[in-house]
């Protein structure tokens, strides 16, 4: 997939801001791996501190998906999922600015590969199914370097940043997909390939069901039933977690889900979000709490936020 072409239009004043933002982008990703951890850790730091509507987000999930901790212990994972949105920031830049030899010296153990070389082996195209924790974009980097991989992504509103991170993205990717390039992806996977998908989210599409998130009804889009029997693949569980101090991380591809696709959608989104809530209770406070996973609400359910 070619890079995408730069156009004038995005040097205008109003893009200038933007570009600021990317500039910044690239002075963090070249810093040593110790002062990125450093930076991150303070950055948490401030974000734990500064008043914010996402820490009552995130109290609010955490009360609905984790109802028998103590008040005193949802509160202190809430703190600790602030801070690590800190360190979720620098991780970001790492993972669309690094150069290469910076993403080499990142620590990292993949354990499951002999799963993805199983479905290479018999031709088949792969769904990596994973959720949304604050390190994802560091760790599709540092998988890349293993394996290639494919991603699906929502256009961002901003068009620096659209064109300077799915060229970065690009750098490292077999493709990047629309989320809305249902063709493409179809297409891809027939082709054997390996395409990682987090869907996790509330997307308030017209394509979702209301199936379990820790006990909840929660929205989640029908889309990685409907991927894997279009495309003719596998669905991999795709796991990864930041280890304490300058551990690095560990990224785990599980054994692929049998049998699936079946007849029932419901049941099989059912399945994934199971495997993302395992996921999750590995390291809950690097799971994306900020995001109002519960927004969408079941006919006549009052809202949560």
């Amino acid at each position: 997939m070619p890079r995408p072409r730069f156009v004038p239009s995005l040097l205008a004043p109003r893009h200038w801001p933007a570009w600021l933002g990317v500039a910044v982008l690239h002075a963090v990703a070249r810093l040593s791996w110790p002062a990125l951890l450093r930076l991150g850790r303070g950055l948490g730091w401030l974000v734990r501190r500064v008043p914010s509507p996402r820490r009552h987000v995130a109290e609010t999930n955490l009360a609905l998906c984790f109802p028998e901790l103590a008040p005193a212990a949802r509160t202190a994972l809430v703190d600790a999922h602030l801070t690590d949105i800190g360190l979720m920031m620098v991780e970001f830049a790492l993972g669309w600015m690094g150069s290469d030899r910076a993403i080499a010296r990142v620590p990292v153990r993949i354990e499951g590969l002999e799963h993805l070389e199983a479905a290479r082996a018999q031709g088949r195209g792969v769904l990596l199914v994973g959720g949304h924790f604050s390190h994802l974009e560091l760790c599709a980097r540092l998988v890349s370097q293993r394996i290639r991989i494919a991603g699906m992504y929502r256009r961002m509103d901003a068009a620096v940043f659209e064109w300077a991170v799915l060229r970065a993205r690009l750098h490292y990717a077999e493709a990047m997909f629309d989320k809305d390039d249902i063709r493409g992806t179809v297409k891809y996977l027939r082709g054997g390939g390996t395409l990682w998908y987090a869907p996790d989210q509330d997307m308030r599409s017209k394509d979702s069901v209301f199936v379990p998130f820790f006990g909840v009804p929660a929205a989640t889009i029908t889309a990685t039933h409907h991927l894997a029997r279009l495309g003719h693949a596998l669905v991999i569980p795709f796991f990864h977690r930041r280890l304490p101090g300058r551990g690095g991380y560990v990224l785990r591809l599980g054994a692929p889900l049998e049998p699936f696709p079946t007849d029932d959608a419901s049941a099989d989104t059912a399945r994934v979000n199971a495997c993302i809530e395992q996921m999750v209770r590995e390291a809950p406070e690097q799971y994306l709490w900020v995001h109002k996973r519960f927004k969408t609400r079941p006919p006549g359910e009052p809202g949560v936020y």
